[in-house]
């Protein structure tokens, strides 16, 4: 399947993984663009530019295909090594970066100079028209189901999608609610050129978690995720535990007046404890409302190959079919009137 995604990227298939805090490893990085999709390395999840470049070491002896790093730009008082990080990028010959967080422009110019296409991860369409007007090269729309932060416009993707198409010239990826051949369907008729998954990816067998992660995305519901960090507008998705439920206990009881201090031991250094050790009540973590659709932990290879040849069968069948009853109809009447 080509889309404007496949061509801009190199990929033989219109689907993405999103960049995962303790998740986007050089495993499952590879995994990814060795079924034919685009994998992508969290670039702050190694703690030091120079274990970012080990890590695409890493993904490189384990893949010939391309494959990206995520980039997230946050404020902070003591920012990490940003400029040593883009170093690290280049230097690795890594040719697609995801940005997101506060606006990348500051480090377009170097990243553009190695020839490295940027997609920048939005919530919104004036967030996505201002990243087209600063030279990124694609955008990921996150609607309001995604895991992890979906801003604070609440708008989901059977709205944000077909608004994002109607203002953007370059190409977007949907993102939040992605997990079968449906949402990728569903993605290119709203306007998308391929999907973003998250959530998916993580309850697969490459990914480098622990198992009690897994299951515990496969055995939760749509119902199951917590929207928390509300009244500090760090709006973040989390699946629900007993640690996510007293947070949210907080922000009840303090109201205006909490504080990041006030859920730190909620928040704090909690993913490690999560994704390696399996410490599910440990705090909160990123999870999609996707969860609901989640029954199975594939290979990311089995994966893949489900997605497209469901995507596959609904275009050429399901849909080709409907449009096909209409033609009849619409001949039938013709001949009723001559």
């Amino acid at each position: 399947m080509k889309t404007r995604i496949t061509e801009l990227f190199g990929i033989e298939h219109p689907i993405l993984q999103g960049g995962m805090h303790h998740v986007g490893l050089a495993e499952l990085a590879s995994a990814v663009s060795n079924a034919g999709g685009l994998g992508i390395i969290t670039g702050l999840t190694q703690r030091t530019p120079e274990l970012l470049a080990r890590e695409i070491a890493r993904c490189r002896a384990m893949t010939d295909k391309p494959f990206g790093v995520n980039l997230t730009f946050l404020p902070s008082v003591n920012p990490p090594d940003y400029p040593g990080y883009v170093k690290a990028i280049i230097e690795g010959g890594v040719k697609v970066v995801e940005t997101a967080g506060n606006n990348p422009q500051k480090w377009l110019p170097a990243l553009k100079d190695a020839g490295i296409k940027v997609i920048h991860k939005c919530t919104s369409v004036r967030h996505a028209l201002k990243a087209e007007s600063i030279g990124c090269d694609a955008i990921s729309v996150d609607g309001f189901e995604c895991g992890g932060h979906p801003g604070e416009d609440d708008i989901p993707n059977f709205i944000l999608l077909p608004r994002a198409a109607e203002e953007l010239t370059i190409p977007f990826v949907a993102s939040g609610g992605m997990a079968d051949g449906r949402s990728l369907v569903a993605a290119l008729a709203l306007g998308a050129e391929g999907m973003n998954m998250g959530t998916r990816f993580i309850a697969t067998q490459e990914a480098p978690v622990h198992e009690n992660v897994k299951r515990a995305i496969v055995a939760a519901s749509e119902l199951d995720t917590r929207l928390v960090m509300r009244p500090l507008r760090n709006t973040e998705r989390v699946l629900t535990n007993a640690a996510v439920e007293r947070l949210l206990q907080k922000e009840r009881a303090l109201g205006a007046s909490i504080t990041f201090e006030d859920i730190l031991p909620e928040v704090a250094g909690v993913y490690p404890r999560i994704m390696q050790q399996g410490d599910m009540e440990a705090g909160a973590w990123s999870c999609g409302m996707v969860a609901g659709l989640i029954q199975d932990v594939p290979t990311v290879q089995q994966l893949i190959d489900r997605i497209m040849g469901e995507a596959h069968a609904l275009i050429t069948e399901r849909l080709a079919g409907l449009a096909g009853q209409r033609s009849a109809t619409l001949q039938n009447q013709e001949r009723a009137f001559s």
